[in-house]
């Protein structure tokens, strides 16, 4: 991983994602790159003209404040790892720095896909509903992994990763994109649930994958009924701290409405999970 991407905004969640980002970044000598997203200014045609120009000076002052507030948050934590904030990613790592204008979906279509990674973090509830829009076009609009952060955590994830595997194409991909924290970890599983009789490589021939790149995996059987929940219990039975998976969609691949152990994973494990829908 070279590039590590971070939507960036003076937020709570945004300073854990960030410091994340740095860390991992730390580890595999990459570059972390925060951007901060604001909208474009919308005209009301309905007021005067006098009323609208009020409206659009108060709306760039207000972009303005959350820019700045954005860019010293990213700057403070790049200088507190020792990153120096440079203009574009470079072979020496260093903390790049962007603003873009735009929707959320339109913006994280244009960069995310030259991203090796992004963070984002998981909305809060429902009603977070910018928060949600970030997930889902990193998630859906880049084909790239996406690190979805739980609202809080206790240390970094990475030492002690688990893969769901379900012999699908997407888990396989989730997989290799994660490989170089995998090749970091202290300790990886792999955890399966039922029977591995349909098509797609067993969780031994994973296994073997892993082995050859130097990676030692556990497997481990969940057992249950519920797929999701047997999982998650597996996940928390050894003290995993990242869970990769893949993202999958059984309706329209690009909408929200995602499938089985991926809707449960998203909407209520309060985890950290490495996704990949491609």
């Amino acid at each position: 991983m070279r590039v590590i991407l971070v939507p960036v905004a003076d937020r709570p969640e945004c300073m854990r994602a960030l410091k994340v980002a740095f860390d991992i970044a730390g580890k595999l000598d990459a570059n972390v790159y925060g951007c901060h997203i604001r909208a474009h200014s919308d005209s009301d045609l309905s007021v005067s003209a006098d009323s609208q120009s009020a409206s659009s000076i108060d709306t760039k002052a207000q972009d303005s404040t959350a820019s700045v507030a954005a860019h010293t948050l990213f700057a403070n934590i790049a200088e507190s790892q020792h990153y120096s904030v440079i203009k574009k990613p470079k072979l020496q790592a260093g903390a790049v720095w962007a603003e873009k204008v735009g929707s959320p979906d339109k913006v994280l279509a244009n960069i995310g896909p030259l991203a090796d990674l992004i963070i984002v973090s998981r909305p809060k509830n429902k009603s977070s509903k910018l928060a949600q829009t970030f997930m889902q076009a990193s998630l859906l609009n880049t084909a790239r992994p996406v690190l979805v952060l739980p609202q809080s955590f206790k240390t970094s994830p990475g030492k002690c990763i688990s893969i769901a595997w379900n012999q699908s194409a997407e888990a396989a991909q989730a997989v290799s994109a994660a490989m170089p924290l995998l090749l970091k970890a202290d300790q990886v599983n792999i955890i399966t649930c039922g029977s591995e009789a349909g098509i797609g490589p067993k969780s031994t021939q994973l296994a073997s994958y892993l082995d050859a790149w130097g990676v030692k995996a556990k497997r481990i059987k969940a057992s249950g009924t519920d797929d999701a929940k047997a999982i998650l219990q597996a996940y928390q039975n050894i003290n995993s701290d990242l869970l990769v998976m893949g993202a999958y969609s059984h309706s329209r691949l690009r909408q929200s409405i995602f499938g089985g152990v991926t809707d449960y994973m998203l909407k209520h494990a309060n985890i950290p999970i490495f996704m990949l829908h491609s």
